[in-house]
């Protein structure tokens, strides 16, 4: 067909006439490369999932969950920490920008952000490749936001002595719960010269280990209240040896009680 000046329109079809459904291949066609999901693909799915499973129940059975003593508002020398997978967020909230006046900043604004992010990264970053290198921006982000991760959450537990903590705030057993006699004229002095660290029922703080439980003699505790142990300097106790017996015979008296 001629149209113009030399112009030409030439029609060009290259569909089949005949329609057929446009049906994937089976998976016996793919050897190697793909299986059925029933039951080869599932039953490998559940037997990672149980041994994960058996291994997180054995880690828990072998390093129990480090517990610490009841909450006492009455403790202010006890520092809490959450647990350490926010701990980075715990450091953040320390930094000039994040704290203070600027809290709603570091407690919504900046992990926003991040998490933010790395939710956009997949759209930000969307070609075929799934190599590393052929997806800088995801990669980027993703590294940038566990390196953050990782310090700050370095940052806030270097300093902290996990052992000495531990020891310090042990939960109490039940067969340690016992009823303080505060009418007992060692309880007072007690409360003059320990109560600031050993608390209010003996049952320790964060400076110092509790009275309750412990395997030490008479001697023992009246030395070491007189020339200290430990972190404990000496020189803590100021009364006369008369009160001094009066203590060491109340806090044995509390531990009598804890035993039976």
């Amino acid at each position: 067909m001629h149209k113009g000046k030399g112009m030409k329109f030439v029609g060009d079809s290259r569909i089949t006439a005949e329609r057929t459904p446009n049906i994937p291949k089976d998976y016996s066609e793919y050897p190697g490369r793909t299986e059925a999901f029933w039951p080869n693909f599932l039953l490998k799915e559940w037997l990672a999932g149980s041994v994960f499973l058996v291994g997180f129940m054995c880690l828990t059975l072998a390093h129990p969950s480090p517990l610490e003593g009841m909450a006492d508002p009455t403790n202010a020398s006890y520092i809490p920490l959450p647990d350490w997978y926010f701990l980075f967020l715990y450091e953040l909230l320390k930094y000039d920008f994040a704290a203070g006046p600027y809290v709603l900043l570091g407690i919504i604004v900046i992990p926003g952000l991040a998490f933010g992010g790395l939710l956009l990264a997949p759209f930000l970053d969307n070609g075929p490749g799934r190599r590393p290198h052929k997806r800088p921006v995801a990669v980027g982000m993703m590294l940038l936001g566990l390196a953050a991760c990782i310090w700050l959450t370095y940052e806030s537990a270097s300093h902290v002595d996990w052992e000495k903590r531990a020891q310090v705030n042990q939960p109490v057993p039940p067969s340690q719960q016992v009823e303080i006699n505060k009418e007992d004229p060692g309880y007072a002095i007690y409360e003059n010269n320990c109560m600031s660290c050993h608390g209010e029922d003996l049952q320790g703080g964060s400076a110092a280990p509790p009275l309750v439980g412990i395997d030490r003699s008479a001697e023992e505790v009246a030395k070491i209240a007189r020339e200290g142990t430990g972190s404990m300097p000496p020189g803590m106790f100021k009364g006369s040896d008369k009160e001094l017996d009066k203590l060491v015979q109340f806090i044995m008296s509390v531990n009598k009680d804890a035993t039976e």
